[in-house]
């Protein structure tokens, strides 16, 4: 082990974090319950919701890029949060974002071993959740760079799916190619019959919306992996400006195809709406290969969510929030007992949701998607208040590297919105679970900050970095 203060390898390359940000997005979310929004929403309702969706998504990752580029920290957000907001504030964001994250470790492994079961049947499911895990922790244990490697090739099967799928099942609904049966061509109907763009009306939106916005979780993590970029100044506004018009181009691209070639009343009622796309113009052995796509979809989201989880417990170590023991870096610069604590809490979240699915295991998932919404407002409050103490402090927005345009309106904005769409949890009897279990775990986690020592133990690590980096100069 090398010293805590030391830093981590900056090893990420422009590609990388170009990947990390567009594969860490397009997973389940999209591959999966795109029929589901579509059927709930309407062929106009699901196009608009993945709209607004992807713009809350692009005004926060405006907001995050100037705080990045600024100051490039693997704590990212909750680095942002402990110095803008409050340091209460941070070890709150710290330990959501971090629990969302693990949970989510646990649950893409049950979805992989549900998955394999098309081609193994009588394999015993844990078998699978323990061969995956062990491949995820070693590519993660081994150094920044294998993980960045796998995710990059892991990202570039999907995006060369989702643009096959985009180019095929276009040329099936407007008649370019034939479907099995020969049925003419759907072009626009599934638009204009069964109801229209919004069958289930405007309100039924706001439904899907929670949802919409989970599935464009995972483009903040390109400000973690600033923190290990070897020119974050150049590599992030590229990475968040390229990234965010591509994965809106490909998710309401593909968002229209699909309400295109299906009637809305049955978008809802297949596993894979893609699937069914690819088996209908005939490619063989279509749902084999889309069963591959989205093992490795399923992979990609926790292969990114076990990196982020453990520099997230690198950078709460090294500000004192919790043991130094989690700030410890291996050779090459790896968060060693950070990677394995959270791989042990991934598998335990696990077991919750074989072996309390219906209680625990539904309460940690309620925390992650409200924790996922919560952080993108966290963001965006970090880079409004960060500004204004930058101005007050005499620096010139001229000379900042990235700058959030319109500002104050696209912070305040973006805070708004997904303040708004926490709010509306509330109104939603379905998904109301997720502020029963987010706002009392943000109580406890503040009531520990102020009851646990944790101030002291911050105020203790600051003045230690200050020693040692008086010491060093």
């Amino acid at each position: 082990m090398i010293d805590q203060n030391q830093g981590l390898k900056r090893e990420l390359k422009s590609r990388h974090l170009f990947m990390i940000a567009l594969g860490g997005v397009i997973g389940t979310g999209l591959f999966m319950s795109s029929g589901y929004t579509i059927h709930e929403a309407g062929p106009g309702g699901a196009l608009l919701a993945y709209l607004v969706g992807g713009f809350v998504m692009y005004l926060t990752m405006l907001c995050l890029g100037e705080l990045a580029v600024a100051m490039p920290d693997a704590g990212s957000y909750q680095t942002y949060a402990t110095k803008f907001i409050s340091p209460s504030a941070g070890y709150v964001v710290g330990w959501v974002s971090w629990l969302n994250w693990s949970v989510t470790i646990g649950l893409e492994l049950i979805t992989v071993s549900i998955l394999m079961k098309r081609w193994f049947p009588d394999v015993p499911s844990w078998i699978w959740c323990v061969v995956f895990g062990i491949i995820l922790f070693s590519i993660n244990i081994l150094s920044t760079r294998s993980f960045a490697e796998v995710e990059f090739w892991f990202s570039s099967i999907k995006v060369v799916t989702i643009i096959l799928f985009i180019v095929l099942g276009g040329a099936v609904m407007f008649g370019l190619l034939d479907m099995k049966g020969n049925e003419a061509a759907p072009m626009f109907s599934n638009f204009t019959d069964h109801g229209g763009l919004f069958p289930n009306g405007l309100a039924a939106i706001l439904i899907t919306m929670i949802g919409v916005n989970f599935s464009f979780q995972g483009s903040e993590l390109v400000g973690v992996a600033a923190g290990e970029s070897a020119n974050p100044e150049k590599a992030i506004p590229k990475a968040i400006n390229s990234t965010v018009w591509r994965i809106l181009v490909f998710f309401i691209l593909a968002i229209f195809v699909l309400a295109g070639l299906f009637p809305w009343e049955e978008a809802g009622l297949v596993d894979s709406p893609f699937v069914v796309v690819f088996d209908s113009i005939g490619i063989p052995y279509a749902a084999d290969i889309m069963n591959f796509v989205i093992i490795t979809a399923v992979l990609s989201v926790a292969n990114s969510g076990l990196y982020a989880t453990s520099r997230m417990l690198w950078s709460m170590s090294r500000q004192g929030m919790i043991s130094p023991t989690f700030g410890k870096l291996s050779k090459r610069g790896v968060p060693v007992y950070a990677v394995v604590a959270s791989m042990i809490v991934g598998c335990l979240s696990l077991l919750c949701g074989v072996y309390a699915e219906d209680t625990v295991y539904l309460w940690l998932l309620s925390i992650a998607g409200f924790g996922a919404v919560f952080v993108w407002a966290t963001i965006a409050l970090s880079n409004f208040l960060a500004r204004r103490a930058y101005i007050k402090q005499g620096g010139r927005v001229e000379e900042l590297k990235f700058k959030t345009p319109f500002y104050p309106v696209v912070p305040l904005l973006a805070f708004a919105m997904n303040t708004f769409v926490i709010i509306s949890l509330a109104f939603i009897p379905d998904q109301r679970i997720a502020l029963y279990c987010g706002i009392p775990f943000i109580i406890v986690c503040l009531l520990y900050y102020r009851l646990g020592g944790v101030k002291e133990k911050m105020a203790k690590a600051t003045a230690a970095q200050a020693e040692n980096k008086q010491a060093a100069s």
